[in-house]
């Protein structure tokens, strides 16, 4: 457990708005063991300084690290990695006019997706609204992040419209691995497999208004969707568990990946 009172005192750092628990406990899908993320929502300046002697004061390590913002790259704002009680918590900061932007991108049926640490698919811009959405609002003085959490409830079928009209992409991917396999390039086929994967995982989600945060765990819950086709998860975790070395195993995993494409895009 975290101290009752952290989000509360996390508030009363200039610049922080407000905190949200989010990943697994927040959707009340976590193991005894599951990290406990904190989204610290700021605005202009954040005091880093005194972030880092509250964390501190909280935690079992008098030696934290806190990122300043930016400091984990475009995306991922930044935070530290906390033990508090034995416990792992993550802090995690997100700027809440940039979150703002993104909504308003989201209703308007606009995404984008960039490179950050740690997201070997890219970080999608409209996580930052399903983050917001599958939260749990523990600290809000001004209420601003739990209207926005009410808006953010509901999946915009303008960005759904736009995920599943980027799925042009997976041909694009397939027709550059089969350009590779007969060089027996599996290093390259298995990457362009992977954003095959990632895409059409995306587009499962989008067409079911399912709000979808990052990598780890989307191809098990994108099998579990109603529109995916029989097998999905199976089918693609197959195929990326056994991408091939020869150009004759390459071309079998080419196959059968044009195949999942074609029962998700029809």
């Amino acid at each position: 457990m975290i101290p009752d009172d952290l989000a509360e005192r996390l508030c009363a750092v200039d610049g922080v708005v407000a905190v949200a628990l989010g990943g697994s406990r927040a959707r009340g899908e976590h193991r005894p063991d599951s990290d406990w993320d904190l989204g610290l929502y700021y605005r202009g300046p954040l005091d880093v300084p005194t972030l880092r002697a509250l964390a501190t004061a909280v935690g079992d390590d008098p030696d934290v690290a806190l990122a300043e913002p930016g400091g984990w790259g475009p995306w991922v704002d930044g935070g530290g990695w906390l033990r508090i009680g034995g416990v792992a918590v993550d802090w995690i900061y997100r700027d809440l006019d940039r979150v703002h932007r993104i909504w308003a991108d989201c209703r308007a049926g606009r995404y984008e997706v960039g490179v950050q640490p740690g997201h070997p698919l890219g970080f999608y811009s409209h996580t930052y609204a399903g983050e917001v959405a599958l939260s749990r609002v523990l600290a809000d003085p001004t209420g601003e992040l739990t209207a926005l959490r009410a808006e953010t409830s509901s999946y915009p079928p303008e960005l759904a419209a736009a995920l599943a009209g980027g799925a042009w992409e997976v041909d694009l991917l397939l027709a550059g691995a089969a350009k590779a396999a007969p060089a027996g390039d599996s290093g390259y086929v298995a990457g362009c497999l992977f954003r095959a994967v990632g895409v059409l995982v995306q587009v499962l989600h989008a067409k079911a208004g399912r709000w979808l945060l990052n990598e780890k765990g989307a191809v098990a819950s994108a099998g579990r969707l109603p529109g995916a086709p029989p097998e999905f998860a199976g089918r693609a975790q197959a195929l990326l568990g056994a991408v091939g070395r020869t150009p004759d195993e390459l071309a079998v995993t080419l196959a059968a990946a044009r195949r999942l494409a074609d029962d998700v895009l029809g």
